[in-house]
C-alpha cells in the first residue's frame, strides 16, 4: 500500500521544486511593449502582444531591419523570440531580435527567484542581462 501511495505523495514536492514555466506575457524592461512567451512547435518563442509606447513618431512597422524588405511588417506580432528549447531551469539556443535597434543576438531566458525573466543577450563574448516583469 505504501509503495502505490509514495509516488501519490512525493509529487506535489517534486513539483514545487521544479522551475516554473517562461510561458505568459511579459512587460519589456523599459516598459515600452508586452511580449506573449508560448510553445513554436517543440521549441519556445516569443511575439510582441502590444506596443505600449503611444508618443508621436513611435513606429508601428520593423522600420529598424536591416533587410530593407522587411521594414514595412507590423511590430504587433513580430517574432522577437525565437528557437528557445528548455534545459533545466533555462531556456538556450535561442536568438532574440531587437526592433529598436534591428539586430539579432543569441540569447537566454530565466526566471528569478522574485518571479521576474531574466533575458540575456549575447554577441561574441559581451552579453546584457535585462529583467522583465509578468503582465496581469
Amino acid at each position: 500500500m505504501l509503495r502505490r501511495l509514495l509516488p501519490l505523495l512525493l509529487t506535489p514536492l517534486l513539483l514545487a521544486n521544479a522551475p516554473a514555466s517562461v510561458e505568459g506575457t511579459w512587460r519589456t524592461d523599459d516598459g515600452k511593449g508586452l511580449v506573449r512567451i508560448g510553445r513554436c512547435g517543440a521549441q519556445t518563442c516569443g511575439w510582441i502582444a502590444s506596443v505600449l509606447d503611444k508618443r508621436p513618431g513611435v513606429p508601428s512597422t520593423d522600420v529598424n531591419n536591416p533587410d530593407a524588405k522587411l521594414r514595412g511588417r507590423p511590430l504587433l506580432g513580430l517574432a522577437t523570440l525565437t528557437g528557445f528549447t528548455r534545459d533545466g531551469a533555462v531556456w538556450k539556443g535561442g536568438r532574440a531580435y531587437d526592433p529598436k535597434t534591428g539586430r539579432s543576438y543569441r540569447a537566454t531566458l530565466e526566471l528569478n527567484p522574485d518571479g521576474s525573466l531574466k533575458v540575456t543577450g549575447c554577441v561574441l563574448v559581451i552579453c546584457r542581462s535585462l529583467r522583465w516583469t509578468r503582465a496581469g
